[in-house]
């Protein structure tokens, strides 16, 4: 790889490395399992980098490839280490740590392709056909995931579901999260 390519890959890694990880996690409920999904990404966009230029959008490419690199992890289960004890997350300011906790489980509930389409569409903030293409499906599989999707957050979240009043998650999820 030419040293401007790796460079170009260096920025890009580096900046975009917290909002991967962090869209890992949302989707697999775990820090080291989504600092290793992440990892994986990365490698697997560094190995085709050179590449980059025949790619229509490196962001949505970025989403699939984590997408897949979590769905592979879930199916993979049995082959990693399953960590014993984990260290509770610190709320940022200003979000409600219980509604926080309560969101993350009930993601954890939903089955990897539905919670995918959740976070891609509601964290990452990528449109229907973005969040398609990142997923390698239809615009009507997105739907419909996201439609059962949010029908199962609300039944898993009763009173506190901050998605009551709305036909789509509201943008405050990411205060949320």
């Amino acid at each position: 790889m030419r040293s401007a390519d790796l460079e170009e890959f260096r920025g890009f890694a580096e900046d975009r490395l917290p909002h991967l990880r962090r869209t890992a996690y949302l989707m697999c409920g775990d820090w080291h399992h989504a600092e290793d999904i992440t990892q994986t990404a990365l490698t697997k966009l560094y190995a085709v980098w050179g590449r980059r230029h025949r790619i229509d959008n490196l962001e949505a490419y970025a989403h699939r490839v984590l997408t897949r690199a979590c769905i592979d992890h879930t199916r993979r289960r049995w082959r990693r280490e399953d960590p014993t004890s984990a260290l509770p997350d610190r709320a940022g300011p200003g979000a409600d740590p219980a509604l926080g906790l309560q969101v993350r489980a009930a993601l954890a509930v939903l089955p990897p392709r539905q919670r995918a389409v959740v976070v891609l569409r509601f964290w990452a903030d990528l449109d229907i056909k973005a969040t398609a293409k990142a997923l390698g499906c239809t615009v009507g599989t997105v739907k419909t995931h996201s439609s059962r999707a949010l029908t199962r957050l609300r039944e898993l979240l009763g009173e506190s579901d901050p998605f009551n009043e709305l036909s789509v998650a509201p943008a405050p999820l990411k205060e949320m999260l």
